[in-house]
């Protein structure tokens, strides 16, 4: 049954259903038809609102991606008193995602399936990342000026090496279809930011650490 008639609401559908047809499949194998279906709107709608299936990647990336990336990762640490606890926190609760091992992430998908053969993808997902690190990196400024991390780290670096790692653990737990990688991957990432703490802000267990 057709949904009745409202552009917006049409419009953010279109994008929502777009995104789980892309997560599922990638974007090369999804299906318009699947889409719009899913949608419940007419491929007319489909092209008033995006002019090819290029149009409507692009969206899910600029606007669902973008939304997600916030979510989950850059407005915790930025609402959070402590910023390492919060990365900790987020990182603990992505080693946990189902979905993620079973379908894999979807800005790691499509970063591997798209980057390669087309430079409009390539752009937005690299600066989803850039961004995601960015993200990471204030924190950790915020928590220098807060005096809850050591002055001596490069925040840049750090921030590199956290979202990589993370891109790498989503990546090998989608392909080994478990969550090893990302439980390792967690646990290695919680000693390494608890290690980015002064000395004195760190657990007993944790003092002889230093990163």
């Amino acid at each position: 049954m057709q949904t009745p008639r409202n552009p917006d609401r049409t419009r953010e559908r279109l994008l929502e259903a777009g995104f789980r047809e892309i997560h599922r499949r990638g974007f090369q194998p999804a299906s318009l038809d699947t889409i719009v279906d899913e949608a419940g709107v007419t491929k007319g709608a489909l092209y008033h609102h995006f002019a090819n299936k290029q149009a409507l990647g692009y969206a899910v990336v600029d606007e669902v991606l973008r939304a997600a990336l916030y979510e989950r990762w850059l407005g915790p640490i930025e609402r959070a008193k402590d910023p390492l606890d919060a990365l900790i926190g987020s990182i603990r609760k992505a080693s946990q995602g189902k979905v993620v091992i079973e379908i894999g992430c979807p800005m790691n998908n499509l970063a591997q399936e798209m980057s390669a053969v087309d430079e409009g993808f390539q752009q937005r997902i690299c600066e989803l990342y850039q961004r995601w690190e960015a993200g990471v990196m204030r924190a950790l400024e915020r928590g220098q000026m807060q005096g809850r991390v050591r002055r001596d780290v490069d925040v840049a670096e750090a921030a590199t090496f956290i979202v990589a790692s993370l891109a790498g653990a989503l990546g090998l737990a989608k392909t080994r279809k478990n969550g090893a990688p990302l439980g390792a991957c967690a646990t290695g990432l919680t000693h390494y930011l608890v290690a980015l703490r002064p000395e004195r802000r760190r657990p007993a267990s944790a003092r002889s650490r230093k990163i």
